[in-house]
């Protein structure tokens, strides 16, 4: 039997540093080809890895004509147009986080692979990297938990932060709720269980607070940054409950091995037609929360000169 063939959307610096190395060295799947909106980035980042590049809206058919699955780096609101129509070429998804940074956009790509009956998978580093993955499942097992806290103060817009990220136009324009928000979501839900409420509070231009209520009963509470220090950068995930405290792993390993179980993770879901707990819907899920907290932040954003006014009278 042939090896499931995997193709890749996206040519930066997460495609080349992360996905493509893990496509190219998994023993279980044919690398089928890299496309990219720059036919010379994908042509650069196939030929690094021996495969096919593509470019353009033939090329873009082509490769899903050429693969069994697809795999995404791309910008959620590029990506998720490109999953619907890759779900009706009949590709399974290896999809990034966000989904989508609309809930329209998001459900689509959710239609579109419950219609399509493919299987998929969104790459939430946490609930795949070798220090973490586990650690979130023996919590979850575990239960009892009374609070939370997560925290993730990336540095990407830092004072003197130099990071190849940082040139992301779609990270800049929605900070980090939507880029780093997912990864605390992804570590709580599995362990608190869905978030039936949140209160969001933006105390800077990307310094956001949740306050979620969960189904279990259980609180948490979440900050969330691309602009933290340096000196002051960093993520964990603390609980606290019956059994006392527990603490989320510091070592995470290699995130190719990371985006390599993510694959497993997808390939065991064809298989054996088995959803995954961290498919497109669980990613439709988390941008539901996201836009919620967001309009809330917004909302509060717009109440504050009419507020300022009101004083002032």
């Amino acid at each position: 039997m042939s090896k499931p063939r995997i193709g890749l959307l996206g040519t930066g610096p997460w495609a080349e540093r992360t996905h493509a190395p893990a496509l190219a060295a998994h023993p279980g799947i044919e690398f089928s080809g890299v496309w990219g909106r720059r036919p010379e980035a994908a042509a650069a980042l196939a030929a690094a890895h021996d495969t096919t590049a593509h470019s353009g809206e033939s090329g873009l058919d082509a490769l899903f004509a050429e693969s069994d699955a697809i795999a995404f780096a791309l910008p959620p609101d590029i990506q998720a147009p490109l999953a619907v129509r890759a779900a009706a070429a009949g590709c399974h998804l290896l999809l990034d986080k966000p989904v989508a940074t609309t809930v329209a956009a998001a459900r689509e790509a959710a239609a579109a692979a419950t219609g399509a009956g493919v299987s998929s998978v969104v790459f939430c580093t946490l609930r795949f990297a070798p220090g973490t993955a586990g650690w979130i499942d023996e919590q979850a097992a575990k239960g009892g938990w009374f609070t939370a806290h997560a925290y993730w103060m990336g540095a990407l817009y830092g004072t003197g932060a130099n990071s190849p990220y940082a040139e992301s136009p779609w990270r800049r324009e929605k900070g980090g709720l939507w880029d780093v928000g997912p990864h605390a979501l992804s570590a709580l839900i599995p362990v608190l269980g869905d978030v039936t409420g949140l209160t969001a509070v933006r105390t800077g231009p990307d310094l956001t607070h949740l306050v979620l209520r969960h189904v279990s009963g259980a609180a948490s509470t979440v900050a969330l940054s691309l602009s933290a220090p340096e000196a002051g950068s960093g993520s964990g995930v603390e609980l606290r409950g019956e059994r006392g405290t527990e603490v989320l792993p510091t070592e995470w390993g290699d995130p190719v091995d990371s985006f390599r179980a993510a694959t497993d993770a997808l390939l065991d879901s064809v298989r054996t037609g088995q959803p995954h707990a961290c498919d497109v819907r669980f990613g439709l899920r988390l941008t539901e929360i996201l836009a919620e907290a967001e309009a809330e932040v917004q909302q509060a954003g717009a109440g504050a000169p009419q507020a300022a006014a009101a004083d002032r009278a």
